[in-house]
Formats: structure tokens, C-alpha cells, sequence
């Protein structure tokens, strides 16, 4: 049996979409159903462009019946955001990222009109995954959208391969501050759903990112924010960091970098471990004058 022609699907369905003066309504159950074979066709002959098309416009189909109350509706919505997907997928193969992006956000959008946060998480996410390298502020921004549909639904738990991923990009971008700020966000949905151990590393990520910053300042007051939850300051990431602080404020190299290769230091993100290998980034005797001026300035202090 011969394969159908997708360019003559492609006609027929466009023809059935088309209003005139003997079709006053678009069939769109029919043509989508043929765009749908088109796609398939054209994805046999590896032709992307025009696969993506049919993708595109089966997944408008699917939206028009899904909103059309004369027509059987089950799973359209979920049917066009697989479409859409498709779309997404092959516009990547073929380099087209500002559509890899709208793809990706559109099918996103239709999981959530079908109630379903994980499949439209993951679609922002295979988005971000595509656009790291090309677009990486566009994944930053889908990555944290897609967080936020999953703490919206109470699944933390499930986004911890996403804020390891964006906290990734901010550091290839070298916007350290945007990344300690992730990973405390990282350490605050850990702590909803009780996820103690990731809460802790998380925090302990945060203050090397500071210390590689060498604001030795905002390192301290990021740990002593994180101490006053319990779980941290009892734990074996805590004592790290106090060692760590312990090792700057006497201006001991040695025992920095002999910090950095600890257990709870080796145990975190690949990207954290390098930057806490480079530990010291800076000159710690200035470190030690800033603390000197700061105790003159505080036993001055009249107020």
C-alpha cells in the first residue's frame, strides 16, 4: 500500500480549515487528523521544516476542537501540547531558537489546562536544556519558571534537577550572586518537603559561591541567616563552613584548600566542588584590614 503524500494532506486539511461559499464552518476533526499524518510523513523523509509545520498546525487543530462543544474534546488539550512539543523539537534540530523557546512555553500551557504540572514543567525545561548554550538567559528564565509551576503544586521535590541546572547557567554566565540566590531558594524548598540533607548542601553552596566572590561579608551573613534553621547548624556542612570562615579570618591558606577537599565539600554539585578548588580568590591580609576597620568604626560608634 502506497504512503500518502504529506504535501497532499497538507492540502486537503488546509482546504478543510478554509471557509467558502459551500463550507461555512472549518472541519477541523478531519484536517487535523490529516495534518497529524502529514507530520508523520514528512518526519519519515526527514524533512524538518515542513514536519514542523504540520506539528504546528495539527496542534492548532487539536486547540480548535478541544474549544469547539459540538466536538469530542477528550484529551485535545494534551494532544496539542504533544504536537506542540514536536514542533518544539524539530525547530531545535533545525536552529530556530526564538521558536524552541514560544514552543516550549505554549505546550507548557496546554499541560496546564489539562491539570497537569509535571508534563508542563518538563516542557519549560526541555526548552531551557536546548536554549543553555545558544539563548542561556531565555533557559535561566524557563528554568525558573518551570520551578515555579512545580512549588506552585507542592512538588519541590521534584524541581531539584531544575535549580541544579540554573544555578549551573549563572555560574557559566559568572553572575555569582544570581546563583547563590537560586541555590537559597533551592535550600528553602528543600526545607518544605523536608529534604534535609539537599536544604544543607544548598546552603553550604551558596557560602563558597560568596567566598569565591571574596565578600567575605555576605559569606557570614548568608551562614549565620542559614543558622538560625536548626537542621544546618547541626550539621556537617555547617562545621565546613565555620572551618572555612575559621581558615580566613587567620589567613591560612593551607588549611582553605584543605577544607575544600572535606567530605561535604567533594559531596556537592561538580560546579560548586571547582569553585571551592580555587579557594582563595583573593588577598586574605586585605580580608583581615576590612575586619580590623570594621571593629575600629564599631568601638567608635557613639549611637
Amino acid at each position: 500500500m502506497a504512503t500518502p503524500d504529506p504535501d497532499k494532506l497538507m492540502a486537503k486539511a488546509d482546504k478543510l480549515t478554509k471557509l467558502s461559499f459551500t463550507r461555512w464552518t472549518a472541519d477541523w476533526k478531519n484536517a487535523t487528523s490529516l495534518y497529524e499524518q502529514a507530520a508523520i510523513g514528512y518526519r519519515f523523509r526527514k524533512d524538518n521544516e515542513k514536519a514542523k509545520e504540520a506539528f504546528e498546525k495539527a496542534s492548532k487543530g487539536q486547540e480548535m476542537i478541544s474549544s469547539d462543544c459540538n466536538l469530542d474534546k477528550l484529551d485535545s488539550p494534551w494532544d496539542a501540547a504533544k504536537h506542540m512539543e514536536s514542533a518544539a523539537a524539530l525547530a531545535k534540530e533545525l536552529g530556530h531558537w526564538n521558536e524552541v523557546s514560544d514552543f516550549y512555553k505554549r505546550a507548557s500551557e496546554l499541560y496546564r489546562e489539562c491539570g497537569r504540572a509535571q508534563p508542563a514543567s518538563d516542557a519549560l525545561a526541555k526548552g531551557a536544556s536546548a536554549l543553555e548554550d545558544v539563548v542561556p538567559d531565555e533557559a535561566i528564565q524557563l528554568y525558573t519558571d518551570a520551578c515555579v509551576i512545580l512549588e506552585e503544586d507542592g512538588r519541590e521535590q521534584m524541581a531539584f534537577d531544575l535549580y541544579r541546572a540554573a544555578t549551573s547557567v549563572y555560574v557559566k554566565l559568572e553572575r555569582y550572586a544570581d546563583a547563590a540566590t537560586f541555590l537559597l531558594r533551592w535550600g528553602i524548598a528543600a526545607d518544605k518537603c523536608h529534604a534535609v540533607n539537599s536544604q544543607c548542601k544548598a546552603y553550604l553552596s551558596a557560602i563558597i559561591i560568596y567566598l569565591y566572590m571574596h565578600d567575605f561579608q555576605q559569606a557570614q551573613k548568608c551562614y549565620n541567616d542559614c543558622s538560625q534553621i536548626g537542621a544546618f547548624l547541626s550539621s556537617d556542612q555547617s562545621r565546613c563552613a565555620s572551618k572555612l570562615f575559621s581558615a580566613y579570618e587567620e589567613g591560612d591558606v593551607e588549611e582553605i584548600k584543605r577544607v575544600a577537599q572535606s567530605s561535604p565539600i567533594t559531596h556537592l554539585d561538580h560546579v560548586i566542588i571547582r569553585l571551592a578548588r580555587k579557594l582563595p580568590t583573593g588577598d586574605l591580609k586585605e580580608l583581615n584590614k576590612e575586619e580590623a576597620k570594621e571593629e575600629v568604626l564599631d568601638e567608635n560608634d557613639l549611637t
